[in-house]
């Protein structure tokens, strides 16, 4: 299966530090946020990815380069400007999916989390698998219901909120073209025919999205690996 990064929006929350760099590769604990993904991508077994890119997307692909030094494949879907989710995915489709693999992960470029990418399993019954996690005090409401029978709802009690990692099949893009928009919308329309499962990670997740929430996490991770020097 291959892995696709949306990395393609121009970070206006996190002005001014998204002026001069793309948010990708904004650090935290003195590494770039994109580079996080990638290892966890090499950890959980995934060789092939592609990130989408627009704005100043010329110095991803000069950090990057071809994924050698992460232990990938990294082939990159150049938009010129950004196109919303659905729309980058749709113009990625070609590099993602074909009749021997249909389904794809896909995570957004601005979160950090310690979800283990490696328990994610396409489900025989579903188009769309979405982790979810508990509500950040910033996002108090939610984004969908998970049914005790582990379905996704747009509507319903106790709300949790969608991390920005699921894995997608193909089939939920059938007829569109990379002037689709959000990714929101198929989610809902998929949940409403009982097709998008979830997964709850009790774990740790930050979406980076502003320069305070760039901070705090750069403040954790660093004290996190000071911990781990400490102890060896």
């Amino acid at each position: 299966m291959k892995a696709m990064i949306l990395a393609a929006g121009k970070g206006e929350r996190m002005r001014p530090l998204t002026l001069a760099t793309p948010k990708p590769l904004l650090k935290a604990a003195g590494k770039p946020l994109i580079s996080y993904h990638l290892d966890h991508l090499r950890r959980a077994g995934f060789r092939e990815v592609v990130i989408n890119h627009a704005w100043l997307g010329d110095q991803i692909e000069e950090t990057l380069g071809n994924g050698d030094q992460f232990g990938l494949s990294i082939q990159y879907s150049r938009e010129g400007e950004p196109l919303e989710t659905a729309g980058g995915i749709v113009r990625a489709l070609p590099l993602l999916a074909d009749d021997e693999s249909d389904w794809f992960l896909v995570i957004n470029g601005d979160i950090w989390s310690d979800f283990d990418l490696a328990q994610l399993i396409p489900p025989a019954d579903a188009d769309a698998l979405l982790v979810v996690t508990h509500n950040p005090p910033h996002h108090p409401e939610g984004d969908f219901h998970l049914t005790d029978q582990g379905l996704l709802m747009d509507n319903g009690p106790d709300k949790v909120t969608f991390t920005g990692i699921s894995l997608l099949r193909r089939c939920l893009f059938k007829g569109l073209t990379d002037r689709a928009g959000k990714l929101g919308p198929l989610l809902r329309n998929a949940m409403s025919d009982g097709r998008v499962r979830g997964l709850y990670h009790p774990g740790r997740w930050v979406d980076v999205g502003t320069p305070e929430r760039l901070q705090a996490l750069d403040s954790q991770l660093g004290r996190t690996e000071s911990e781990s020097h400490g102890r060896q």
